[in-house]
């Protein structure tokens, strides 16, 4: 199963982790899904419809699962807000740097590979502390081929009015599944895919 969009982490003064997935291709249609940890390590997720939380809920682990509206505008490219009750979400991206050039500059038909992902899994989890790949839960597997990475320059998150502090870098990483985020906020033009056996277990 192929999930083509962008995935935004950043981390808050407050110790909660923010995780958007924002999917204009998937085999559920368009859609997106805002995964939490909370400083105590309470796990959330918040997902449109409940055809996508028991997907996303079955590949991932959470401790509690919310059915909610899930809202995204992007205005000029560079500004995104989020509302998925109890959370808003704001953030400003910046011009991407070395990291984003270097990813742009690799063809995507490579890029999505399961055998290059699988090269630089290690790199990756050690130069931005995020895996390309790896095993999930109901014994499926993932792979995670970014094409594009801009920093998360600006961000703002309030859950339920309250404001859970300053942008913050994504630490410790999430324990949603197999791979965090980068540490240093950021938004990642990434293709994901899953390997599903037929009957839903794994590949």
């Amino acid at each position: 199963m192929r999930f083509d969009g962008w995935i935004a982490g950043v981390g808050t003064a407050s110790g909660t982790r923010i995780v958007l997935g924002h999917w204009p291709g998937s085999p559920f249609g368009p859609f997106s899904d805002l995964t939490v940890e909370e400083a105590d390590g309470h796990r959330l997720l918040l997902a449109p419809s409940r055809e996508t939380a028991d997907f996303v809920a079955g590949t991932y682990l959470f401790d509690e699962v919310r059915v909610v509206p899930v809202r995204v505008r992007i205005t000029g490219r560079r500004h995104w807000t989020v509302s998925a009750p109890p959370l808003d979400l704001r953030f400003s991206t910046g011009r991407r740097a070395l990291p984003g050039l270097a990813l742009r500059a690799v063809p995507g038909r490579v890029a999505t590979s399961p055998g290059w992902l699988a090269l630089w899994d290690r790199p990756a989890r050690l130069l931005l502390g995020a895996g390309t790949h790896g095993g999930v839960r109901s014994g499926r597997h993932q792979w995670y081929g970014a094409r594009d990475l801009h920093p998360v320059v600006s961000a703002t998150v309030a859950r339920e009015g309250r404001d859970l502090g300053a942008l913050a870098p994504v630490e410790p990483p999430v324990r949603f599944g197999s791979g965090s985020t980068p540490r240093r906020p950021s938004l990642v033009r990434i293709t994901t895919q899953v390997a599903v056996a037929r009957d839903g277990s794994s590949a």
